[in-house]
């Protein structure tokens, strides 16, 4: 009976959601006080400190300290008016791209606790600790260790647990401290606590509902007949009647290996060496499943909090350690800060969030031709990771007969299952389209025997050229079917083109059209040329 009871405790323990909710009141300020000591170190800010935006054509205080909140200055007050109320105010004007950065690096050292963890803006996380919390002694041991770990990096930090994520933002948010009672806490927060837009806060509290006790006496149809569904489903959610699941910041992933030391590591070489290790073991669990990794996250955890990420992808799969840690070898080299291990790392994470299929490749007798396609895809890889993803790029084909949309630049470690190029013509012939194209067509002056005729001579860039030889047109409609009402969206965008393939009296050739036909869409069409023939 006792074993049948255990069972069924430890049964709960697991089916039950349990959410961490981590606070950073001031996280704007102490971000300053972490990257930018140097700001304090010369005593000049000395006094409150407030964050800055403009509003409205004003200063604004989007965010206080723990001083200047003391002395009534808050969110949204002018900067002209907290000035005249302490002289000794220190502003700084706000950066919120920054902050959310340094909020997702936050959010990425949570992940040694629990592989779910979601970003709760403004300035807050949460983790899911369900079934996690046995491995650093209980839920409260890990909730300490997090919020001391924060706090010795000199982030300000409020914690609260709840069975529901919006329960446990809620009381971060708006309870004094911790409660033996969840549910009772939860009952005599503020109506606030919601969430709800600032008007339906106020309804609320006209009508003498103050706390969520008072929402929950009350019939749910009443509430929501007055104040709407959104205060019912908000109600219930936050009460756990309603439930919405958590989206972490990062999904599940393929392949996950972590690497915990004792005593943090202070050598970038050596983590490098046993992130070296990792890949090799990635690469046997990858062969074990007939897989390779298509990108591959490595995380350095410092023992301050912070975490490092690096990401390398391939354009084919691989599993070969050594071709790994190569590519993760260019993306250190690349980077504007170097891998600092400050006061060490504690933790290595490598991760495989793609994986595709990887079959046993024969090579030819000499070389063959899976061979030079290894070797194109490790160029392009190590280009990309040492140039960035978006530099290097390769052309895919598209349906399309506009000339300009007939292809589609890509990142080259897109890799994409394999196309073939429309056939322009017999072998032998000159090309139907030029090598280079003008985004967008660059504007020509023209001069014609006739206005719907070919190309006498034209002028570009403040150059003539003598039109010795052409061929077309070659009629090109836009694309009638996306019209709406019976005209393309865009200027001009509905007008027909007609192409002429040309040389000039010395031999260059380039690719002219006319733009709308005369006199049935435009009087004077004009002229331009879209591209250069090799």
């Amino acid at each position: 009976m006792n074993a049948m009871i255990m069972d069924r405790e430890a049964e709960d323990a697991l089916t039950t959601r349990r959410y961490l909710a981590l606070w950073f009141p001031f996280l704007p300020v102490d971000r300053l006080r972490i990257e930018r000591p140097e700001l304090w170190q010369a005593g000049g800010n000395a006094g409150p400190i407030v964050i800055v935006e403009p509003v409205r054509g004003a200063m604004r205080i989007a965010s206080p300290d723990a001083d200047a909140l003391a002395l009534g200055l808050g969110a949204g007050m002018t900067l002209a008016d907290a000035r005249a109320q302490e002289p000794e105010l220190v502003s700084f004007e706000a950066d919120p791209h920054a902050d959310q950065d340094w909020l997702e690096r936050l959010c990425d050292g949570c992940a040694r606790y629990t592989p779910i963890v979601a970003l709760d803006p403004p300035h807050g996380l949460i983790l899911d600790i369900s079934g996690c919390a046995h491995l650093w002694g209980g839920e409260e041991a890990l909730a300490r260790e997090a919020v001391d770990r924060f706090e010795r990096h000199g982030m300000e930090v409020r914690h609260a647990m709840a069975a529901t994520p919006e329960g446990a933002h809620a009381l971060s948010r708006f309870s004094a401290g911790p409660a033996p009672d969840e549910d009772a806490a939860l009952r005599r927060l503020p109506v606030e606590a919601l969430g709800l837009e600032q008007d339906s806060g106020v309804a609320l509290r006209r009508a003498g509902l103050r706390t969520i006790g008072d929402l929950a006496a009350r019939p749910a149809a009443t509430l929501a007949a007055r104040f709407g569904e959104e205060a019912v489903d908000a109600l219930h959610r936050l009460l756990g009647l309603n439930q919405r699941p958590l989206a972490p910041r990062r999904p599940r992933l393929a392949i996950r290996i972590e690497r915990r030391f004792a005593e943090p590591m202070g050598s970038t070489a050596y983590a490098l060496k046993v992130l070296e290790d990792m890949a090799a073991e990635a690469g046997e669990r990858l062969g074990e499943r007939g897989q390779g990794g298509r990108r591959f996250e490595a995380m350095f955890f410092r023992s301050d909090g912070l975490a490092f990420p690096l990401r390398v992808e391939t354009s084919l799969p691989v599993r070969d350690a050594p071709a790994i840690m190569r590519l993760v070898q260019e993306r250190i080299d690349s980077l504007s800060d170097p891998l600092d291990p400050g006061f060490g790392f504690d933790m290595l994470r490598l991760t495989v969030p793609q994986a595709e299929p990887m079959a046993a490749t024969q090579l030819a007798l000499e070389g063959g031709e899976a061979r030079r396609e290894e070797a194109v895809a490790a160029l392009i890889d190590r280009l990309s990771v040492r140039a960035g993803r978006g530099r290097i790029q390769r052309l895919e084909p598209r349906d399309s007969h506009i000339p300009e949309q007939a292809q589609l630049a890509l990142p080259a470690v897109e890799s994409r299952a394999p196309s073939s190029w429309p056939c322009q013509g017999e072998p032998g012939d000159p090309p139907m389209r030029p090598i280079h194209l003008f985004d967008p067509p660059q504007p020509i002056d023209v001069v014609a025997q006739v206005p719907d005729g070919p190309p006498h001579r034209f002028r570009w860039r403040r150059a003539a050229h003598e039109v010795t030889r052409y061929e077309g047109p070659e009629r090109i409609a836009p694309e009638w079917w996306k019209a709406k009402d019976g005209a393309l969206e865009g200027e001009s965008a509905g007008m027909t083109r007609d192409y002429y393939r040309i040389e000039d009296a010395r031999g260059r050739r380039y690719w002219i059209f006319r733009h709308g036909l005369y006199g049935a869409e435009a009087r004077h069409p004009g002229w331009y040329i879209h591209g250069l023939f090799a």
